[in-house]
């Protein structure tokens, strides 16, 4: 499964946790976050605690693995964003 947004994360997470007959206070506790935070998760509620969030993956076994083409192109937005930089660094 590819994830490509909060909700297809949360969804995943919420397959697997179920899958294991886990509740989310169990998660939560396991995790070392709380019931509303998983909730939250699996909701693909937005959020920037991406320390709970590796915390809730690994206490359910899902491993997050980043994979950078050899011949990897930034994007136009991050050619964009990274011109704005200097810019900025320059004035």
């Amino acid at each position: 499964m590819r994830i490509s947004d909060s909700k297809t994360l949360g969804s995943a997470i919420r397959t697997v946790r179920r899958s294991l007959g886990v509740t989310q206070a169990q998660l939560a506790l396991t995790s070392g976050t709380n019931r509303r935070f998983v909730v939250e998760l699996e909701q693909g509620k937005a959020t920037t605690q991406l320390g709970k969030v590796l915390s809730v993956l690994a206490t359910l076994g899902i491993a997050v693995d980043l994979i950078v083409p050899a011949s990897a192109e930034p994007s136009t937005t991050a050619k964009q964003a990274a011109k704005q930089v200097t810019r900025g660094a320059k004035a």
